[in-house]
């Protein structure tokens, strides 16, 4: 999800922008070399786990991986020596796919998650929380255009097992807009007084590829808005942020990531004017990491012809390719499948199936032939197998037109992919991205509500994928889920719900093979494998210091496992007090 209006603030003008104490930078005086030893260095080379016992990092790369006294042989000048102390060291994460400039929006707005990730049980607690919030934020609430904002709000983990509804959220304000952000980013609540200002009404009809959720048998909205009727309203919102402030929105955002490790993030279905804010900051040699914009081709078509992708980054930054929606989300029931949902959502009968996001496959088939005439690597967001079935038929489509070339298309989420499905993105060289992070927030709810036992239990299914030769890679869709890089990694391990129980055994993977899926696999799914992903000459210095090594602790402890440190090109840009 992006401020879909924000492409008003032009490169120019953002440029022209105080940018002091936005996004900072490393402060660190770069020593020429620096040797890491003492511990476990992982260098995440091959299929299986290889170790060095030392590591030489000059001018933000990786000049010698093996023995400490060869290591100490090629020091050409004064060298840090760092000590590991058992820790372990091994290339730094990259994030497969999320939505950098939303995880700092949730740093700003009230936090409507359940446990863990925050207090919301009901609706009562929403209420309270956000009632709170908007007592203690008065001036982020008029930077916002005078909106009440939350995030991560999840009917499967409210006591009612129900949306709030417009009445609801009166109780926090009846003269003042409400939206509150449902977990999944696809659907949201709102008061009545938003509903007058969006107008919306008992005679608005419902966009394509959205829902504006209606009263019992009633056309008068009850405040839940799905999919496209949500984003166009938050473009409506959004329209008239000052640029200062998403100026710390973003640094919120990527400090977030670093502290989970990661240096290589993802802007995933951006807009222009999100875009543009990105590439602002790295001309003002403001982001201490990379950062890789895909701008949703339905929407910034003309601004891609115009601006192209890359794969070299301009002080940090570039653009990707493009990304493409093609449902909704499976948790709250508008992911495009084959077969119907075990509990459908209010108002709707037994055969109900959610919904594509773009109907014509004729339409889908146009955008992604565009995207390969132009070379534009393409991720394609599809939860649902009818929707990974028609991004197959697309490519099938747009290959047979442009011919087969190295486009490393990734088909993100994945969730309910078939067998038969993952055959043909092994012939169309398709890398799957999985959501492992489902089987935790909502195995539980997928088993008993939107899929079944054995549907459910083939979700993301990692193994299924290794058998058949196909690579993957892991990501936590920021904000959906907080960014964090430890229990991503259980998760693809363990397959544990929240009440404990094994979704899908026969889909847990290795620790090691979780690790490949968000370093060395990851890098190859952004074209970036002769530069990061594994722990070797010539590579970068982008680097991660875990507490303890997840290859060697119980699989059960993995998620508890500390980042102590993270490193950017041989510099230090986050130190956990433990460290």
């Amino acid at each position: 999800m992006t401020f879909k209006n924000l492409n008003k603030l032009t490169l120019a003008t953002i440029i022209g922008l105080a940018l002091s104490g936005c996004v900072t930078t490393p402060n660190e005086t770069v020593s020429a070399e620096k040797l890491f030893y003492g511990g476990p260095i992982l260098t995440m080379e091959g299929m299986t786990p290889e170790y060095v016992e030392a590591l030489l990092v000059k001018d933000g790369k990786i000049v010698y991986a093996g023995p400490k006294k060869q290591a100490e042989s090629l020091i050409e000048a004064r060298a840090q020596y760092i000590d590991l102390k058992n820790r372990t060291l091994l290339p730094s994460f990259i994030d497969a796919h999320s939505h950098v400039n939303m995880v700092g929006f949730h740093q700003m707005v009230a936090n409507l998650y359940p446990a863990p990730d925050g207090q919301v049980s009901d609706i009562d607690s929403l209420v309270q929380v956000l009632t709170q919030w908007k007592k203690q934020n008065p001036q982020v609430i008029e930077t916002m255009g005078g909106w009440i904002l939350g995030n991560g709000y999840d009917d499967a983990q409210l006591s009612e097992q129900r949306h709030p509804t417009a009445t609801d959220l009166d109780r926090v304000s009846k003269d003042q807009p409400v939206m509150v952000l449902h977990q999944s980013g696809h659907l949201a609540s709102v008061n009545h007084k938003a509903l007058a200002l969006l107008k919306i009404d008992q005679n608005t009809t419902n966009p394509a590829g959205g829902v504006i959720r209606r009263e019992a048998n009633s056309n008068v909205p009850n405040g839940v808005l799905e999919e496209s009727a949500l984003f166009t309203a938050i473009g409506s919102i959004f329209k008239d942020v000052p640029a200062e402030v998403m100026f710390e929105i973003a640094r919120k955002g990527l400090d977030a990531y670093v502290k989970n490790g990661f240096t290589t993030v993802q802007e995933g279905r951006a807009d222009q004017g999100t875009t543009e804010m990105w590439q602002a900051l790295a001309k003002q040699n403001q982001l201490p990491i990379d950062v890789v914009s895909y701008p949703d081709i339905t929407t910034s078509q003309d601004y891609m012809l115009k601006q192209g992708s890359s794969r070299q980054y301009d002080q940090h930054f570039r653009i990707g390719g493009v990304k493409i929606s093609l449902d909704g989300s499976p948790q709250g029931k508008t992911a495009w499948l084959t077969q119907a949902y075990v509990i459908p959502p209010e108002g709707k009968d037994q055969n109900y199936k959610g919904y594509p996001a773009i109907k014509d496959d004729q339409q889908v088939n146009q955008y992604i032939n565009l995207a390969f005439e132009q070379g534009w690597q393409v991720l394609a967001h599809a939860n649902g197998d009818a929707a990974i079935d028609q991004f197959i038929g697309a490519v099938k489509d747009a290959t047979a037109k442009q011919g087969k070339a190295d486009r490393r298309s990734a088909l993100i989420h994945s969730q309910t992919i078939r067998d038969d499905q993952l055959d043909q993105l092994k012939a169309l060289d398709i890398i799957p991205s999985f959501f492992s992070l489902h089987t935790y927030y909502w195995g539980d709810w997928h088993r008993q509500q939107t899929l079944g036992e054995t549907r459910a239990a083939h979700i993301s299914p990692t193994a299924t994928a290794l058998k058949k030769n196909l690579i993957f890679t892991e990501h936590h869709d920021a904000p959906v889920v907080p960014p964090h890089s430890m229990m991503m990694i259980d998760a693809t391990v363990n397959r544990l719900t929240r009440t404990n129980y094994v979704l899908g055994k026969n889909e847990r993977v290795s620790p090691y093979f979780a690790l490949k899926s968000i370093t060395d696999w990851a890098a190859y799914q952004y074209f970036e494998e002769q530069t990061k992903g594994t722990l070797t000459k010539g590579k970068l210095a982008d680097l991660v210091i875990l507490e303890h090594n997840p290859l060697t602790v119980p699989n059960r402890n993995i998620k508890d496992i500390q980042i102590l440190a993270t490193y950017k090109e041989g510099q230090l840009i986050y130190t956990n007090s433990k460290n």
